[in-house]
């Protein structure tokens, strides 16, 4: 599998696992290897959900020491 098909396999995955459950998966709703599959295509778990489009990814703070 290319890259790109890894990281398609893996987001469509948790929008099954997310569909099945009707809420977010967590990383035990997954046995280790797709577990680790999954955190190896996509990265941390939260960039995971975010990368599957199941979670809003975090606002990043903005300083104000200006």
């Amino acid at each position: 599998m290319t890259p790109e098909e890894k990281k398609t396999w893996a987001e469509d995955l948790l929008r099954q696992k997310f569909a099945e459950l009707g809420r977010l998966p967590t990383k035990k709703d997954f046995d280790n290897a797709a577990c680790a599959q999954i955190k190896a295509y996509l990265g941390p778990w939260p960039r995971a959900l975010e990368s599957a489009g199941l979670k809003q990814p975090k606002e990043k703070k903005v300083s104000e020491s200006q």
